[in-house]
């Protein structure tokens, strides 16, 4: 064997082994990044339903304090 057929073998044994388990990473990668996004969509639902809740009271306490000035003015 020569140095040229020596240095090819681990490069071929890698690029073998990267194709064999790319399937693998691919699928774990997309369960990941599923499961991920879902969280954060959980969260940010979260967020913005207790945010609405604080805006949807304002509003209605400054809907009853326009009727109360409104009774007192007319």
């Amino acid at each position: 064997m020569d140095d040229a057929e020596e240095t090819s073998k681990p490069h071929d044994l890698r690029d073998r082994l990267k194709a064999f388990a790319q399937p693998f990473v691919d699928s774990l990668d997309t369960k990941l990044r599923d499961q991920v996004d879902a969280r954060v969509d959980a969260r940010v639902d979260a967020t913005l339903s207790a945010r609405l809740a604080v805006i949807e009271r304002a509003i209605a306490d400054l809907d009853r304090a326009l009727k109360d000035l409104e009774a007192r003015l007319g």
